[in-house]
C-alpha cells in the first residue's frame, strides 16, 4: 500500500512508486490516490491498506471464476463475463473491481432486492430489515438508494461508495446469556460451528433456541434436524446462572426475545429517527432467514403499521444481485467556494464532465440497453467546516439555487444556518444501465399446497396458546390470517403476532397490518 501526504493534489509520485514496486516483483499494489483521491491522509491511507490486504484474496477468487467460465464448453461469450456486486448496490466488471469497494456487497444485494420488492408491493417508503444468523442489517429506501461515501469497517475508515446500512450484532445465532440476574443478547455469536444449542453440536443458548422453545419455529419445516432437548438444557443452565426458577423459564426466554427486538429496533431508529424520518411513515420489509420471525414485534415497537415479507424472503440478497444494474461513480474533489464556480459556467462544466465520465465507465461494462445518469450529488459545507451535507443537483444547476437548497437542508438538520460562504467539497455522479429484468428464484412456496392448518403450541403475551401453522403456498389472495399464527415455508417462518392480520399480495408478498389500522388492499 502506497500513501503519500499530498497525493490528492499530485498523484504522479505515488504512481511512480507503484511502477517501481511492480517492476521489483510485487503482484498487487494499492496506491491511495487511485483508491480514494481525497484530501484526508488517514482515511485515504487506510483505504489503500485494506485494499492491499484483501486485493490478492478477492483477485484470486475472481480469477478462479473466470477460468471456470472460460473452460465451460459451449458457453456463449456473454455468459463468460463476470460482474461483481459492490457495496453501493451496483455491478462492475471483475477487471474494474477493487476489494475496498466490495466489503459490504452482501448486505447491499439485500437492499437492492428489498427496493425491488417494495416497488412490486406498492410501498413508496420502506425500512429494510435483514436478519440472518450473526447480525441484522437495516436500511431506508424511499424511491432512491441512500449512499455514504465513507464508513468504518472494523478498525479501518474506508473511502468508498456504499449503501447506507446500519448493522447490529443480533441474529439467530446471537448468544443469550446472563450476568447475575441481568439478561444479555450478543454480541457474541454461536456461528455455524457449533451453532445454536438446537443444532445438537454443543452450542450455547441463542435467539434461534429462544424462538424454538417459545414455539415460534416449526421443527418440521426447518432446514436441518433440530434437538429441542439440547435447547432446553441450555436454557436451564442459563436460568440457574441467573437465579431463575424453572417454572419462570418461559418468561426469561420472552425477556431475551424482547432484548433482541429492542437492539434491532434501535438500529432502525439510526437510519430513520436520527436522520429526521418517522418510522411510522414507512413499511417494514423483513427478510433473511430470521427476519419474518421478529418483524411484527419490531414494527409495533416503532409504531409501524405495515410489514412486508417478500416472496424470496430468505434469498433476497441473491434476488437483489439478479436485479442490480451496472453502475459506476465518478468523483471530483473541488474544495472551492460555490459562488466562484459560477463564473464562466465552471459549475455546469464540472457537472457535465463528471457526468460524461460516469456514463463512459458504465458503457464500458454494459453490453446492452440504455445508460443514464441516476444521481448527481454535491457535497457542500460552510467555510471553516470539515463535514458535508449531500444535496442532489441537476445537469444545469446554478450556484445560487444549489447554495439555497443546502442552507434549507442545513437548517432542517441542525436548526440554524451560519452566515458563511458555501463551499463545494466534491461532486459525485452515479450512472447506471437499465435495471435487470426480475429474477424469479425457485421456491416450493410458489405452488399452492392447500389443506387445513396444523395446530401447535406457542407462547404469546406471556401464556402458552394453541396456534395454527399455515403453509405459505396455501394462502391465496383472498385469504386473511389473524394472529397469533405461523406461516412456514422453505428457509423461513413468519410469526403473525396477536393483533396483526396477514394477507397475500397479488405479487406474491405477504402483507401484515395491525388490526387497529385500515386493512391493506
Amino acid at each position: 500500500a502506497v500513501a503519500l501526504l499530498h497525493s490528492y493534489r499530485q498523484p504522479s509520485h505515488e504512481e511512480s512508486i507503484t511502477r517501481e514496486l511492480v517492476a521489483a516483483g510485487f503482484e498487487h499494489v494499492s496506491w491511495s490516490a487511485a483508491m480514494a483521491p481525497v484530501i484526508r491522509i488517514l482515511p485515504r491511507a487506510q483505504t489503500a491498506i485494506v485494499d492491499a490486504y484483501l486485493g490478492p484474496i478477492v483477485g484470486n477468487y475472481l480469477s478462479s471464476i473466470r477460468r471456470a467460465l472460460e473452460d465451460a464448453p459451449g458457453a456463449p461469450e456473454r455468459s463468460r463475463r463476470v460482474l461483481v456486486m459492490t457495496s453501493a448496490g451496483g455491478l462492475v466488471a471483475d477487471t474494474d473491481c477493487h476489494a475496498k469497494d466490495c466489503l459490504l456487497s452482501g448486505p447491499a444485494g439485500g437492499v437492492v432486492g428489498a427496493a425491488a420488492a417494495a416497488r412490486e408491493a406498492g410501498c413508496p417508503a420502506i425500512l429494510s430489515f435483514d436478519m440472518g444468523g450473526t447480525s441484522t442489517d437495516v436500511a431506508r429506501f424511499a424511491g432512491e438508494l441512500e449512499y455514504v461515501f465513507e464508513q468504518r469497517v472494523g478498525d479501518a475508515q474506508i473511502v468508498a461508495p456504499a449503501l447506507h446500512i446500519e448493522t447490529v450484532a443480533a441474529g439467530g445465532g446471537s448468544v443469550c446469556w446472563a450476568v447475575g440476574a441481568q439478561l444479555k443478547v450478543g454480541p457474541h455469536s454461536a456461528g455455524a460451528d457449533p451453532g445454536p444449542a438446537c443444532y445438537g453440536a454443543g452450542g450455547p443458548l441463542t435467539v434461534t433456541d429462544v424462538n424454538l422453545l417459545l414455539g415460534r419455529l416449526d421443527t418440521e419445516r426447518f432446514e436441518v434436524p433440530l434437538a429441542p432437548s439440547a435447547s432446553e438444557a441450555a436454557a436451564l443452565a442459563v436460568a440457574r446462572a441467573a437465579g431463575v426458577d424453572q417454572d419462570q423459564i418461559p418468561h426469561m426466554l420472552d425477556g431475551f426475545l424482547r432484548i433482541a427486538n429492542e437492539r434491532m429496533a434501535e438500529a432502525i431508529r439510526r437510519v430513520s429517527v436520527q436522520r429526521g424520518y418517522d418510522p411510522a411513515d414507512h413499511a417494514l420489509l423483513a427478510f433473511g432467514g430470521a427476519g419474518a420471525q421478529h418483524a411484527c414485534a419490531i414494527a409495533a415497537e416503532l409504531a409501524i403499521s405495515t410489514v412486508v415479507v417478500p416472496s424470496d424472503v430468505s434469498l433476497l440478497s441473491a434476488a437483489g444481485l439478479g436485479r442490480a444494474a451496472v453502475e459506476r461513480f465518478a468523483h471530483r474533489q473541488v474544495l472551492e467556494p460555490l459562488a466562484d464556480l459560477e463564473s464562466e459556467g465552471r459549475l455546469r462544466a464540472l457537472i457535465e464532465s463528471t457526468s460524461s465520465e460516469a456514463l463512459e465507465l458504465v458503457r464500458r461494462d454494459a453490453t446492452s440497453g440504455s445508460v443514464e445518469v441516476r444521481r448527481r450529488i454535491a457535497r457542500l459545507r460552510f467555510a471553516g467546516q470539515e463535514s458535508t451535507l449531500d444535496v442532489d443537483c441537476g445537469p444545469m444547476e446554478d450556484a445560487e439555487s444549489l447554495a439555497e437548497r443546502f442552507r434549507q437542508q442545513y437548517r432542517a438538520t441542525f436548526g440554524t444556518a451560519p452566515a458563511r460562504r458555501v463551499e463545494l467539497e466534491s461532486l459525485r455522479v452515479v450512472a447506471a444501465s437499465d435495471e435487470a429484468a426480475p429474477t424469479e428464484l425457485a421456491g416450493e412456496h410458489r405452488a399452492a399446497i392447500g389443506g387445513r392448518p396444523r395446530i401447535a403450541f406457542a407462547w404469546f403475551d406471556g401464556r402458552r396458546r394453541a396456534v395454527p401453522i399455515y403453509e405459505r403456498g396455501s394462502i391465496c389472495s383472498t385469504s386473511a390470517v389473524s394472529g397469533p399464527a405461523l406461516v412456514v415455508e422453505q428457509s423461513s417462518c413468519t410469526v403473525v403476532e396477536p393483533g396483526w392480520t396477514l394477507r397475500c399480495h397479488r405479487g406474491g408478498s405477504l402483507l401484515l397490518s395491525r388490526d387497529d389500522e385500515a386493512p391493506i388492499r
